[in-house]
């Protein structure tokens, strides 16, 4: 199985118990959670209104990030000046189906403009039909594009409509290519977040490569599960409600 190499091999140990899993540091802080948070505002529906309102909720929460359209992408830069925010967008969104050649002026385009981090949907259809190099050729161009002008490329896999031996060997193509997150999901495939999708990423990744929970995150229970699974990003539209629900969880006295 191309791709997987030493990451297998660890797989296999982990699995044996000869290799213990890194324990998560707690968090316990406010700010603890709120750098793991990238709001994201990227529904096709969403009016203009909409979206600074969200970018503005998104600045008073202090997030790490917010993935807007790239419609948006202007809109976001100018509003997160001077804010520890950082402006993000999408390419190849969200099926991952364009030509290598449209996805890298999109990810060209988006820096041009501002975007400090980039979600790229992986090659779906090459991945799904074992065209590897494909894959690996074009994630390693996009890679280079955004680490060249200082930003992050975070590569969603959508791991809904993939096998375990696909996101493993996706895994090693991502690592080859040095991008800087792995993303479970778009949130437009039939079903988002999975744990076991977090635990089997970060097992099958170097740990200067992070994991992001994406689809259907709502809730901090949800949030310090997919945290304590391996993750360290998230993505979601519920920032408000999970940051709310962490500074009541702070408050609360303890028994």
């Amino acid at each position: 199985m191309p791709y997987a190499g030493s990451l297998q091999t660890r797989h296999s140990e982990e699995e044996e118990g000869l290799v213990a899993p890194d324990p998560r540091p707690p968090l316990a802080t406010y700010q603890d959670l709120a750098a793991l948070i990238d709001h994201s505002l990227v529904k096709p529906e969403l009016a203009s209104s909409a979206v600074l309102a969200g970018l503005e909720l998104a600045r008073r929460y202090g997030v790490a990030s917010v993935i807007v359209r790239p419609c948006d992408l202007d809109l976001a830069v100018r509003t997160l000046q001077g804010s520890t925010v950082k402006p993000g967008s999408v390419a190849g969104f969200p099926h991952g189906s364009q030509t290598t050649a449209v996805k890298l002026y999109e990810v060209r385009d988006l820096l041009r403009r501002g975007a400090r981090e980039v979600d790229m949907t992986i090659a779906l259809p090459n991945l799904i039909s074992r065209e590897f190099q494909h894959v690996q050729t074009e994630l390693m161009q996009a890679s280079e594009a955004c680490h060249r002008e200082g930003a992050l490329l975070q590569v969603i896999l959508e791991t809904a409509y993939l096998t375990d031996e696909l996101k493993i060997i996706a895994c090693g193509c991502c690592e080859r290519a040095e991008v800087d997150f792995v993303q479970t999901s778009t949130g437009f495939a039939p079903s988002g977040y999975v744990r076991s999708d977090v635990t089997l990423l970060r097992r099958h990744l170097p740990d200067e490569i992070g994991v992001k929970a994406a689809g259907g995150l709502s809730t901090v229970e949800q949030v310090l599960e997919a945290y304590e699974a391996g993750c360290s990003r998230i993505g979601t539209e519920s920032t408000k409600a999970i940051l709310d629900g962490w500074k009541s969880c702070l408050e609360a006295p303890k028994s």
